[in-house]
């Protein structure tokens, strides 16, 4: 349990570490200021480890043991056929940990283009919302969790263009996009480490607690401006 506690201290203490500057496009190129803004509001990075961690928790063990199976048939062929992996495989078709972040990133993206003609913003609700999904546990179909997800993106993607400034369209949609996914990628390894570590349960309050601290952590933003 300590373990666990340990790696949700981290992980929170990293998403509450203060935020740097937007980058200039035209000293530091527009996939840098790209890459950078969804680093530089703690905003977006709580709702984006947030998304990683209800991805986690729909579908990412089943993904990760899948993964491992695999990797071992490549060195023992006998194991190609092995039942277990095929009921892995269904079982990641039923809640796939990477429909949930995908569909986050590729919605954004629409809204990044509508950023740019100036529509409205829902960003920190998004972070109260998604943050009470953790907390609650809440299981639901992946395409289910990528239509949740996929509404709050389209505004957080809508922040990203209406603060293009003078940065290339292609390269700076780039950069934040592959931010983005690093930061669900980062939601996940910790909701699978925090799996890994202990009794299933106990690690499910650590999760839990952390899409609390989220919530809440959204909610002060809120208050405070």
């Amino acid at each position: 349990m300590k373990k666990t506690t340990l790696l949700t201290t981290i992980a929170l203490s990293l998403a509450a570490s203060p935020a740097f500057a937007h980058l200039n496009p035209a000293e530091h190129g527009s996939f840098a200021a790209g890459f950078s803004h969804p680093l530089s509001g703690l905003d977006h990075i709580l709702a984006m480890v947030a998304v990683g961690l209800w991805a986690a928790m729909l579908g990412g063990r089943a993904l990760l043991e899948q993964f491992q199976e695999k990797c071992a048939a490549v060195f023992r062929p006998e194991l190609r056929k092995n039942k277990k992996l095929e009921r892995f495989r269904v079982s990641v078709k039923n809640g796939n940990a990477l429909v949930v972040p995908a569909a986050f990133v590729g919605v954004m993206l629409l809204g990044f283009v509508a950023g740019l003609y100036g529509m409205p913003l829902l960003i920190l609700a998004s972070v109260v919302v998604l943050g009470l999904l953790v907390a609650l546990a809440l299981r639901v179909p992946a395409a289910t969790g990528a239509v949740i997800v996929g509404f709050f993106a389209f505004f957080h993607g809508h922040a990203h263009g209406a603060e293009i400034g003078a940065a290339a369209f292609a390269s700076y949609a780039a950069g934040f996009a592959i931010s983005t996914a690093l930061l669900h990628g980062a939601g996940i390894l910790v909701g699978l480490g925090l799996g890994r570590l202990g009794a299933r349960d106990k690690a499910l309050v650590a999760m839990r607690i952390a899409g609390g601290a989220t919530a809440l952590a959204g909610i002060a933003l809120a208050i405070t401006g």
